[in-house]
């Protein structure tokens, strides 16, 4: 977890997850994005890899196999959510007013720091980028 606070924000970062592994990347520390070892699957839904948690799935199910490295730019500008995961936009402007579980807390109005889920199975981060918005 992050000690700064952050509120309109794109943050771009890789990951790496084993199958059925399952992590989360929150933005605010309140909404999570779902990382999940999914590739078998082969569709999205609101658990699946890159779904806003138990809100909404993907637009498209975008997830690679367990040795590829995934890629996500998300954005967060007051209550309003863009992910373009593996070079696919799958949320656009998604409004979500809401904590989405396992959060900080459910200030979803106030700036937040990133919380990287790692209680739930393996996962590796690197090239984690942040640039605040005005």
């Amino acid at each position: 977890m992050t000690d700064q606070k952050f509120w309109n924000f794109t943050v771009r970062f890789d990951y790496l997850v084993p199958k059925d592994s399952n992590s989360g990347f929150y933005l605010r520390g309140r909404h999570e994005l779902q990382i999940l070892g999914d590739a078998a699957s082969g569709e999205a839904s609101l658990t699946g890899n890159g779904a806003i948690y138990n809100f909404k799935a993907p637009d498209h199910f975008v997830s690679k196999p367990a040795d590829e490295w995934q890629t996500v730019e998300a954005t967060i500008i007051g209550d309003t959510i863009t992910v373009v995961h593996n070079g696919l936009k799958t949320h656009d402007n998604v409004v979500c007013r809401v904590a989405t579980g396992s959060e900080l807390d459910k200030q979803v109005d106030k700036p937040g720091s990133i919380f990287l889920q790692g209680d739930h199975g393996t996962v590796w981060f690197r090239r984690m980028e942040i640039k605040v918005l005005d």
